[in-house]
């Protein structure tokens, strides 16, 4: 069976664990609510009216393109594409270029971030790896301009930071949704969790701190999984509502 995403590769070690890919789109939160493209995420009224419904939704088509069989991957990729067509078709303009790579990105950096947060240090071969497969991702949807080493990527990566991000009305309510839907003690866990895991751009916007409070707690959670607790302080810091989505994220759910 040819696969789009090889069985020992990096990004399935990475996308096949719920905490990685909970840290994965932590960090996807902040930027697409700074993202002057935003306006594209609030045009359906799907994300500030279920946030965390939407991430579980993109979460799902993220999982079926890594561990899927080559052709079920490409046709996800399709089905993508169409869904954005008839945005766009609605709202009788196109997406920007640029808002796409924005969130691909985005999958890329925050990938290699929530490893090596919460497990270990990538290796440079590694991190080319995770370009490569959502270089793939990206070619499939047509995206242009994209990078074709890990060197383009970190220049283009520290351009598009710069030049597409800023707080604004999009910004500031989607923070309330995110607020009103966790409720304020997982409220701040995500904010601590975004200033664990947000590029240092991200936080000088949102006037974070430099250092997250659960920065000391990393060690016992590491730990944690080596002897299979993390299900218990997942079970405890996250919406028992979600419970089974949160299971589904591992790639072999025994536990959350």
């Amino acid at each position: 069976m040819d696969y789009f995403v090889k069985k020992d590769s990096i990004v399935r070690e990475i996308w096949g664990k719920s905490d990685t890919i909970l840290f994965i789109f932590a960090g996807a939160s902040a930027e697409f609510a700074l993202n002057k493209g935003v306006d594209w995420l609030f045009y359906t009224g799907r994300l500030p009216e279920d946030p965390l419904g939407r991430l579980f939704s993109t979460v799902e088509y993220a999982r079926k393109i890594v561990f899927s069989p080559k052709h079920e991957a490409e046709t996800a990729i399709q089905k993508i594409n169409t869904i954005h067509a008839s945005v766009e078709g609605s709202r009788g303009k196109s997406i920007p270029d640029w808002a796409y790579r924005d969130v691909l990105f985005m999958l890329i950096d925050y990938s290699i971030r929530s490893c090596e947060i919460l497990k270990r240090p990538l290796s440079y071969s590694e991190k080319e790896e995770v370009l490569e497969v959502f270089h793939r991702v990206g070619k499939g949807m047509h995206m242009r301009e994209l990078p074709n080493s890990f060197e383009d990527f970190k220049s283009m990566r520290k351009n598009h930071l710069e030049q597409h991000l800023a707080y604004g009305d999009f910004s500031r309510e989607l923070y309330r949704q995110y607020r009103k839907h966790l409720g304020y003690f997982r409220y701040r866990l995500l904010i601590e969790t975004q200033i664990l895991i947000c590029p240092k751009t991200v936080k000088k916007i949102m006037f974070f701190r430099k250092v997250s409070v659960l920065s000391p707690l990393l060690f016992f959670y590491r730990f944690s999984r080596k002897i299979n607790l993390d299900w218990l302080l997942k079970s405890l810091i996250l919406p028992s509502e979600y419970k089974s989505q949160i299971k589904s994220l591992n790639h072999h759910p025994n536990h959350i």
